[in-house]
Parts: C-alpha cells; sequence; structure tokens
C-alpha cells in the first residue's frame, strides 16, 4: 500500500472522529446515573426544581423534629432515672401537655401539606403546552406518539448489548435504547401516559421531576419542559413483569430546527406527509 494511499485512510479515520467528536458535544449525555451518586440527580426541569425546594424545607423540619424527640429522650433518661426517682410518680395525665402534642403535630402536618399540594397541582397540568406526546408503556417497551404532528409513532426498546457496541458505544449500557423520544428544548409539552396489556408501567425520569404510573384503560397527565439539550435516561419504575428491568427511558432534547426536521422525516417515513400540490393535481386530458 502506498504512503499516499495510507495517509489519506489515516485523513478519512481522523476527519470521522472529529465529527463523531462533534456530534457527542452537540448531544451530551446528561441525565444519566453516576456511580457514588448521593440525593437528587441535578435538576433539569422547572418541576423537579420545586421538588427538591419541597425536599429542602422538609429536611429541614424532619431535622429538627429528631433533635427535639432526642432532646427529650435524653432528658427522661437523666431526669426519671431509677436513682432520682425512688417513688415512682403516679400522675397519668397532663390536659395541657395532651393538647400539645396533639396540636403541634396537627399544625406541622398542615405546613407541610401546604407545599405539597402546591407542587402536586404544578406538576400535574401543563399550561399552555406547545404539544401533546402520548406515552404507552407494554410489555415490555415504550410507545411514543405525536398526536399533534400526525399521530405517528416511536417504539423504543431497549439495545442488547452486543447492539449497542456496535451502534451506540457511547450510550450508557442497560439504558440505550434504538429510539429515543425526541423532544425541543425550552418547550412545554404535556405528557399523557397510559398501559397496553395487563400491567401497570411507571414512566420516570428522575432529572425531570415526573414519575407518573401509566395504567390500562386510564390517562394520567404530567409535563416537562427541558433547558439543556443532551440525552436524559430513567427506567420504569414499577414493578410490571419478568422483562420490568428492561424497559429504559431515553429521551433526547434537541433545538426547534432540529426536532422539526426530525417531525418531518418521521411523517414521511409513516406517511402521513401531505400530498403535493402537482401530484395531487387532476390530469387533463
Amino acid at each position: 500500500m502506498s504512503g499516499t494511499r495510507v495517509l489519506s485512510i489515516l485523513g478519512i479515520v481522523v476527519i470521522a472522529t472529529l465529527g463523531a467528536a462533534g456530534m457527542a458535544a452537540a448531544q451530551p449525555i446528561v441525565g444519566v446515573p453516576h456511580e457514588w451518586q448521593v440525593g437528587f440527580p441535578a435538576s433539569y426541569t422547572p418541576v423537579m426544581d420545586r421538588v427538591e425546594s419541597l425536599h429542602d424545607i422538609l429536611l429541614v423540619i424532619i431535622t429538627l423534629i429528631s433533635l427535639f424527640v432526642l432532646v427529650l429522650l435524653v432528658y427522661a433518661v437523666w431526669r426519671f432515672h431509677a436513682a432520682r426517682n425512688t417513688t415512682p410518680s403516679t400522675t397519668t395525665h397532663h390536659t395541657a401537655l395532651e393538647i400539645a402534642w396533639t396540636v403541634i403535630p396537627i399544625l406541622i402536618l398542615v405546613g407541610i401539606a401546604i407545599p405539597s399540594f402546591r407542587l402536586l397541582y404544578y406538576s400535574d397540568k401543563a399550561v399552555a403546552a406547545a404539544f401533546t406526546i402520548k406515552v404507552t408503556g407494554l410489555q415490555w417497551y415504550w410507545t411514543y406518539n405525536y398526536p399533534d404532528h400526525g399521530d405517528f409513532a416511536v417504539e423504543s426498546r431497549m439495545l442488547p448489548e452486543a447492539e449497542r457496541l456496535k451502534q451506540k458505544p457511547t450510550m450508557p449500557r442497560m439504558l440505550a435504547v434504538d429510539e429515543e423520544m425526541v423532544i425541543p428544548k425550552g418547550t412545554t409539552i404535556r405528557v399523557v401516559g397510559t398501559a397496553s396489556g395487563l400491567s401497570m408501567h411507571g414512566w420516570t425520569v428522575p432529572g425531570f421531576g415526573i414519575k407518573k404510573t401509566v395504567i390500562p384503560g386510564r390517562l394520567n397527565e404530567g409535563w416537562i419542559n427541558v433547558r439543556n439539550e443532551g440525552y436524559y435516561f430513567g427506567q420504569c419504575s414499577q414493578i410490571c413483569g419478568d422483562n420490568h428491568s428492561y424497559m429504559p427511558i431515553a429521551v433526547r432534547v434537541v433545538s426547534k430546527d432540529v426536532f422539526d426536521k426530525w417531525v418531518e422525516q418521521k411523517k414521511k417515513s409513516a406517511g402521513l406527509m401531505p400530498a403535493t400540490d402537482v401530484a395531487s393535481a387532476p390530469t387533463n386530458r
């Protein structure tokens, strides 16, 4: 093999490598679990921002309650030790104390319920959604329908390890799929979920703050608005059968232009594009 041909081949390899690196940079793998990760994943949506905020409030409350109970236990051990109380007290009721330990927990629960219900209603209904995606859980894969774009469907199945290494080696193991759910960034999208068959499934993406149980014969609604482009992953969170652990959820977030081109391609593949003027014009004979 001549030196010129070797250099040409090397040049092609370098260009292909740089192109692949450019594509990887344009679509980074963002929402993926990490080893030794503790706590919540990073937040990528407004809903998850509020979930983290509520979590922080509850963490403060439960810490104060735990410290208060600890102080009471230590005081009870010290104050009512047998050496200090050779004659046990015969007091069995204390009206003010019983009212206090009934009313105060109720007030704490009400204080927790108010922001909890606000978050529940905030995450439940989409306001001014750009479009809807219908998520259907099957045994054992996902189907995504785009009813506002001609109702074409995308079937998403986990890639076997050998196929993942061939097709998508940079994707995480056990989470890579053959086709992702594709959405535009910075867009409010209504997610409507149901299931086909006899099993319930759980469409859950932790970084989005969404966990929707999809049930046969019912529709559950939520919404997402992802800020940045990239790949995001989740898994079915219901024990739906023997292949439950093989139902990953993969979402690819792209720019609006890329999303429009992807929709056009999918509609063409599904035969949903309208006929052109030339094709639909009557022939005059």
